[in-house]
This record gives C-alpha cells, sequence and structure tokens, in this order.
C-alpha cells in the first residue's frame, strides 16, 4: 500500500490517504513536542508522499497547531483545496468560561469561527466532535453542525472518544431529520486497547462510520523502544499511560512485534501499525511524529504486509476482555442455527437442542 492509494471515508465520497498525519504535536507550546520549522518539514514531507490528510484540534498546543497548519497550507488556496483538513471541537481555551467548550450551540459556533481564523481557510473537512457532551442535548448539537454544513463552513462530520449509544441516537436522528449525518469515527486503537471492538467497531461497520484509529502505537509503548530486556530503564514521556501497560501482557505483545518485525526487516512500529490499518472498518490511521525521521518510521509501515499466521499471533495475544453480551453472542449461532452453516459461519449444535421431534409438544 502506498500513501497515495486512497480510501473513500466512511459512507461518504471523501478521498483520504491511508495514514492521516496526527498534528497534536505541532508547536511546543505545551512544553514538548515539534518546533514551527520541525512542524512544517513533516508537513511538506507527508504532502510530498501523496498524503492528503491532516488531523488537528482547537486545544492542540494552545491552537498554535491550527496555525502553523495554517501558515503551511490555508493561505495557500491552490495548496489548500488539495488536503483534507480536519480539527476538532468541545475543549476550552477560556479558563473561568462555561461556554468556552462543549458542543452547545454558542460553543460550536465560536470555535469553528476561531478554528477557520486560525486556520486561515473558509471551511473545514471535517469537523469532530472530540468527546461527548453530557450536559448538552445531541440534537442541539447535531442541528448546529448541520446549519455549519448549510453554511458552507464545515464539509463533514464525526465523532471522537463517545460511546456508541450516543454516536448511535445521534446518527439516527439526524437521518430522520434529513441532517447532515456522521461519516467518520475516531476512537483509540491498538493492540494494547482493543476494547472498542465490543461496541464500537461493530456500529461503525453498521452506521456507514469510517474508523480513524489514534494513538496506535499506545503512546509509543508499542514503538520497539521498550523491551524486556530495559525493563524499568528507559524513561516513558507519556508517562502511566506507557508503564502501566508494561506487564506481561504488554510485554508478550511486544515480544511478538519485534519477532515480526526481524523476520520481515522493519521496525516493532511498523508491524503494529499494519496491525491497525488491517483492521475491519479502519479507514485511516493517524500516526503521530515529533522529528521527520519519525515520520519516514511510521511510513514504512505502509509497505508491510502480515501474513494471515502473524496477525492470529498478534490477534491471540491481544485478545481483549469485552463488556456483555460479547462473550455471551459467541455462541449465538449454534444456539439459533442448531449445527448449519450459515454465510460461510459453521455453527456447533447447542448441547440443550431437542434430540428428536421439536413439535412433539
Amino acid at each position: 500500500m502506498a500513501l497515495n492509494h486512497y480510501v473513500t471515508l466512511g459512507n461518504s465520497g471523501l478521498r483520504v490517504s491511508p495514514f492521516c498525519l496526527g498534528a497534536m504535536t505541532f508547536g511546543e507550546d505545551w512544553g514538548w513536542g515539534s518546533s514551527v520549522a520541525e512542524s512544517e518539514a513533516i508537513i511538506a514531507r507527508f504532502l510530498e508522499r501523496g498524503g492528503n490528510f491532516i488531523d488537528t484540534a482547537n486545544v492542540y498546543t494552545k491552537g498554535h497547531s491550527e496555525k502553523i497548519i495554517g501558515d503551511v497550507i490555508g493561505r495557500d488556496r491552490s495548496r489548500r483545496d488539495r488536503i483534507v483538513i480536519a480539527t476538532k471541537f468541545f475543549g476550552n481555551l477560556y479558563p473561568g468560561d462555561p461556554n468556552g467548550g462543549g458542543a452547545g450551540r454558542k460553543a460550536i459556533a465560536a470555535a469553528c469561527e476561531q478554528s477557520l481564523r486560525r486556520l486561515q481557510t473558509d471551511y473545514i473537512d471535517l469537523y469532530w466532535m472530540h468527546c461527548w457532551d453530557k450536559f448538552t442535548p445531541i440534537e442541539e448539537t447535531m442541528r448546529a453542525l448541520d446549519d455549519l454544513v448549510q453554511a458552507g463552513k464545515v464539509r463533514y462530520l464525526g465523532f471522537s472518544d463517545t460511546p456508541a449509544w450516543k454516536v448511535s441516537q445521534a446518527q439516527t436522528i439526524v437521518r430522520f431529520r434529513g441532517w447532515t449525518p456522521l461519516v467518520a469515527l475516531q476512537v483509540e486503537y491498538s493492540l494494547l486497547e482493543r476494547t472498542i471492538e465490543g461496541e464500537l467497531i461493530p456500529m461503525a461497520l453498521e452506521l456507514g462510520l469510517g474508523v480513524t484509529p489514534w494513538s496506535p502505537l499506545r503512546s509509543g509503548a508499542l514503538s520497539g523502544k521498550y523491551t524486556r530486556a530495559n525493563a524499568g530503564q528507559v524513561k516513558a514521556d507519556r508517562g502511566e499511560r506507557v508503564t502501566t501497560l508494561l506487564d506481561d501482557r504488554g510485554y508478550a505483545i511486544i515480544d511478538e512485534l519485534i519477532r515480526i518485525g526481524r523476520a520481515l526487516n522493519v521496525s516493532a512500529a511498523s508491524v503494529a501499525l499494519a496491525w491497525v490499518q488491517g483492521r475491519p472498518g479502519v479507514a485511516s490511521t493517524i500516526i503521530g511524529a515529533r522529528r521527520l525521521d519519525q515520520l519516514e518510521q511510521n511510513l514504512a509501515a505502509l509497505d508491510v504486509t502480515l501474513t494471515p499466521d502473524q496477525v492470529a499471533g498478534l490477534d491471540t495475544l491481544s485478545a481483549p476482555t469485552l463488556n456483555f453480551p460479547a462473550n455471551f453472542l459467541k455462541a449465538a449461532n449454534g444456539f439459533m442455527h442448531g449445527g448449519a452453516t450459515v454465510n460461510g459461519e459453521p455453527s456447533a449444535v447447542w448441547p440443550l437442542m431437542p434430540k428428536g421431534d421439536a413439535d412433539r409438544y
């Protein structure tokens, strides 16, 4: 796969590159991240390789991330129209202002105008709700977003970090009312975080939402930097987001990534990224990079093809514990089909099935 082998995002006609450039580290305003010059170099290299999808948020590096993207892309209209820019609302940049964040109409309208100004553009290609706002009726949020689309300020809509039942409610409401539907879902997904496979991924497949995973390397835990051999010796930049997962299960996954990487002559990170990008429902995986060499290392994953056995091995080691009724439903085929094969899926005979005439009563 190449970066310029584009895919349509969910049930839409929006073409995006299979890797999306995450811009959370653009700017050093949080005390870490990429300098302006390094950020600009990363963007330039990503575009040169054929990438066309960049993801940011109004709160990333206190708004500086959007400004950097605007300086490189927004002010050049011929370049701007060739690039898919995604940003998010919800985060609050104004301490003490209860309407400075969230998903109410006032907050959404203001956040959109501010993002347009920083991005130096008159439209946002994909506008994400960053998190679920439990204080705002979802009808208000979706109508406000539809108004932005009708005004030409936004092209497509998506949700990030929101429960499956709330996303489903929103999508059902807009379908019935003729408002703009959601086309994408942004959620954390990696070999160390697979619980979205219980509800969110099946929902996305059912409702036509393209999945764009964030943190596919779990904040670097799957980069190959942390191994059993150096356990406790390498400082984790993201603290407990990494260290809490460096247990027997985590190291077993890392060991397998390293083993597969050596067999394929690629990095452990490339194997981890290739696994995520190959999951059902995944459209474009969000990759982050603080340095140009990190970007190149991540893009190398596009050249990795995992064998079925390699995928199966990783699947087994990283198998998540899912919420009810996920495990209960594993027996549904036998309960339903009584040993018959349907749509290519065989079933075991339910042990409590009648052995003779089921109509004898």
